[in-house]
């Protein structure tokens, strides 16, 4: 039995008309919210590339303008002015949310731009990092929650003054409505601020306690205004953010000040001065640009080895100067001699920052120091660990975290799963637009000791020396091997258009006798020499003497008793080109160590040079004699030549050599 034709047009009314009007709404709101758009569409976004649509910003059509240094500067539209170099293109700081670090913890690097509320010091008898909540101040849960709870400074103000543990402590607060701290004073007993009002509140106990024969010493403070009161100039430049100490008479921590006077002061073969010191607001440590070659191809590397820096100033070893005292400011200012002299682009300092044996206890202290002058001026600086870094119990992360917050610092910290701390890599490029890799710049954790004994204070003695580890191997043969190849001699670009780049490559590359792909020459740095830093030098082709040049017989070999093979595994095994036709030529052309300070020979061995660094430093053991001196890698022609020489404290500059390139031996052409 079918459906009439009456009955079939009364259901197709029935079920197409509202179908009709939502489909036709549907239409409508996909017209109006999806397809309509108050721009000229996405098209604008996208231009057609070279084989692929490339996604790319829309440009106005003027140029805009910049502010540098106060002044407004046209540009071409993509914000940088014309001729600005691609370097000095600053990469604006992340944003940090202040309302995510937390506020119960003390870390001295921590960016807070929350202020203090209240300041106590107090005493213990047992080490209070090692027991939670030991002689922290009273407190109520009301208080925790308007002030915030109380948080440990973590220097020990009595550190090497007393049996007893003295901690400054304070709160941290978001709120709006409570006053928050703005100035702090150091008076003796009986004194008060010439300002005295109720603004002002006294810490009850000294900065001295705990510390025989010295006069009580009292810490103020000022809290009159709330977050809320507070102009923006006054919560960046008055506020102050954070607490912390420092040991000795030099600098304090970037963006600290000290608050004088110390509350404990020097006393000569007795004890360290101790200060308080504070930060105002939020300080940036300044980064450094990116490593590049100069228009001209070249790149200067100045290599500080064994520095062996105290807390304290430091002791003079080994020296006929006299009288020699505060050996480490000495040594800052013949560094600062040869850093003005040279004017290096980059500063490595090959380990032993930290003296140990007792006398760097307070990595902090030393690390604020140790590289004051380089950074005074603006250069770029790397490091790798000694073995006397963290002899005095301060961890390596946690002293390359330190340096990782100093001004300039290119340390990084190196992936967490192999052995060391401190394994990474920095690249050097080339000038022009392309910005291309020209240098590699290997840097490695030779470690510390492969054993030893802790004495009654803590303090570690190792017996042997510690060597590079197999999962180090690995990890440098894969870093090399993602290291791609470059047209050797490179040639700069001229122009952004990267026509002309793929124009030079796709003709210059059939002609091998004047260019060839090869990955860029490379220099390593590590502390601890390996075993065959002291092998037979390779011979001189042309003249039949040992490549080997300085002095290397004034002392036994430094080198560990162990060893993993990095030299044949490593070394031996990267090469510039895995093409079969690319010859025996290493990757790494230059091994340069410290840890052996009157050892500072240029050794070349199976095609790779064995660099010291020579001791530079007035309190590392040396030899009357034999002068401090630093040395430095001239590298020019975009990376193809290496030259060395060191400069001496008596500025003389001895044992100029080229490594590689124009004017050095020929290659090793061993297997």
């Amino acid at each position: 039995m079918g459906f009439s034709a009456h009955r079939l047009t009364k259901v197709a009314r029935t079920t197409c008309a509202p179908f009709t009007a939502v489909f036709g709404f549907s239409v409508l709101l996909t017209i109006i919210f999806v397809l309509y758009q108050p721009n000229r569409g996405p098209g604008d976004l996208q231009k057609l590339g070279w084989q692929s649509w490339a996604s790319i910003s829309p440009k106005p059509v003027t140029g805009d303008k910049v502010t540098i240094d106060n002044t407004t500067t046209q540009t071409d539209g993509s914000g940088v002015p014309p001729g600005t170099d691609w370097w000095d293109v600053e990469t604006p700081e992340p944003e940090i949310e202040s309302s995510s670090l937390p506020l119960d913890g003390w870390d001295p690097l921590m960016p807070h731009d929350t202020g203090l509320t209240e300041i106590a010091i107090e005493k213990c008898y047992i080490d209070p990092q090692f027991v939670t909540g030991m002689c922290e101040p009273d407190s109520t849960t009301e208080d925790d929650a308007i002030k915030g709870k109380w948080v440990r400074v973590g220097p020990d103000l009595n550190a090497g003054t007393s049996m007893s543990y003295l901690h400054l402590y304070y709160r941290r607060t978001r709120r709006l409505d409570v006053p928050l701290i703005t100035e702090l004073r150091l008076l003796p007993e009986g004194e008060e601020p010439q300002s005295m009002s109720t603004i002002w509140r006294k810490v009850p106990r000294s900065t001295r306690t705990g510390t025989m024969g010295l006069p009580p010493q009292f810490l103020w403070y000022k809290a009159e205004k709330t977050a809320l009161e507070m102009s923006e100039d006054e919560r960046k430049n008055e506020l102050i953010t954070e607490l912390d100490a420092t040991f000795g008479e030099d600098v304090p921590w970037f963006g600290f000040e000290k608050l004088t006077p110390p509350t404990t002061p020097h006393v000569q073969n007795k004890w360290t001065s101790a200060y308080i010191t504070f930060r105002r607001g939020v300080k940036r440590p300044p980064r450094a640009p990116p490593l590049h070659f100069s228009q001209d191809g070249k790149f200067r590397i100045l290599q500080v080895a064994d520095l062996h820096f105290s807390v304290n100033q430091g002791a003079c070893r080994d020296t006929i100067l006299s009288p020699c005292e505060a050996s480490d400011n000495l040594t800052s200012t013949l560094l600062a001699k040869v850093l003005d002299a040279e004017k290096p682009d980059l500063v490595v300092f090959t380990g032993d920052q930290l003296n140990g044996q007792g006398t760097s206890w307070d990595a902090k202290t030393v690390l604020a120091k140790f590289a004051k002058v380089v950074t005074q001026r603006q250069i770029p600086w790397a490091a790798v660990f000694g073995n006397h870094d963290d002899e005095d119990g301060d961890f390596k992360m946690d002293q390359l975290r330190y340096m990782r917050g100093l001004p300039y610092s290119l340390v990084q910290a190196g992936p967490p799963d192999i052995d060391g701390v401190g394994n990474y890599v920095l690249k050097v490029k080339s000038a022009d637009p392309s910005k291309t890799h020209l240098l590699t710049l290997y840097f490695l954790d030779s470690g510390s000791y492969s054993d030893g004994t802790f004495d009654l204070f803590g303090w570690f003695h190792g017996s042997d020396y510690d060597w590079i580890r197999q999962s180090q191997i690995n990890w440098f043969l894969q870093e090399s091997g993602s290291i791609d190849p470059i047209e050797r001699p490179f040639t700069p670009d001229g122009s952004k258009d990267l026509a002309s780049v793929w124009k030079r490559q796709g003709v210059d590359q059939v002609t091998p006798d004047t260019k060839r792909l090869a990955k860029p020459n490379a220099l390593m740095f590590f502390h601890i020499p390996l075993q065959e830093s002291y092998l037979n030098a390779d011979v001189d082709s042309s003249t039949g003497k040992p490549l080997d040049v300085g002095i290397s017989d004034l002392e036994g070999k430094g080198s560990a008793k162990g060893n993993a093979g990095f030299f044949e595994k490593g070394l031996m095994t990267a090469l510039e080109s895995n093409h079969r036709s690319g010859g025996v030529n290493r990757e790494v052309k230059v091994v340069a160590n410290g840890h052996c300070h009157i050892t500072e020979n240029c050794r070349r061995v199976k095609g790779t040079w064995m660099c010291f660094g020579g001791g530079g430093s007035y309190a590392g053991y040396g030899k009357l004699g034999f002068d401090r001196r630093f040395r430095i890698f001239d590298i020019s022609d975009y990376g193809e030549n290496i030259r060395t020489y060191k400069r001496t404290e008596n500025d003389e500059i001895i044992d100029q050599m080229n490594l590689v390139g124009d004017g050095a031996p020929e290659p090793w052409e061993g297997v």
